[in-house]
């Protein structure tokens, strides 16, 4: 029966264990959404990484993000995911920890709206020339970016693969 401790039952992390220690496995990735205290205490049970699907999706956006605006959407996600997420051996330096991370955000904002407003520029000017505008608008992996290479010759990344196109 799940504990809402570790999110599954005692017999079932004792088996994840062994199967994380037998196959060599860095990390343990759970399709429930982890609260931050089942989180840290899995990671301090297996002791190996445990993450939900939010977690590793946002790793992977990380990794796939190219443009300025995309990275700092990204960071920001991650450091809202992590601020929770915070532990360590004293108060003061979660207190440390945390309002490094609330500047951090802090700047991440002020660079965003700053990124916004000139994609506001720039549109109003697109507008204004009456220059021509069409979206490719579906799920991921269903081959937008293939289309769009294909009626523009652009030379988009275009891979089988979730999320491998994550900007605009």
């Amino acid at each position: 029966k799940p504990d809402g401790v570790f999110c599954l039952g005692r017999g079932k992390l004792e088996e994840l264990a062994m199967l994380m220690q037998n196959t060599h496995a860095d990390c343990v990735i759970f399709e429930n959404t982890l609260s931050p205290a089942q989180e840290n205490n899995l990671n301090r049970a297996l002791g190996k990484k445990g993450l939900d699907k939010n977690g590793l999706i946002l790793d992977i956006f990380a990794a796939r993000a190219k443009s300025r605006e995309g990275q700092l959407q990204v960071e920001a996600a991650q450091l809202n995911y992590l601020l929770p997420r915070l532990i360590g051996p004293g108060e003061t330096k979660l207190e440390t920890d945390r309002r490094h991370i609330h500047r951090r955000l802090d700047n991440v904002r002020r660079e965003l709206a700053q990124v916004e407003k000139q994609r506001e520029l720039k549109r109003r000017n697109r507008t204004k020339n009456r220059i021509k505008q069409a979206a490719l608008v579906g799920y991921t992996n269903a081959g937008k970016s293939s289309l769009l290479n294909a009626l523009t010759g652009a030379d988009i990344y275009a891979e089988d693969q979730l999320f491998a196109t994550l900007d605009t």
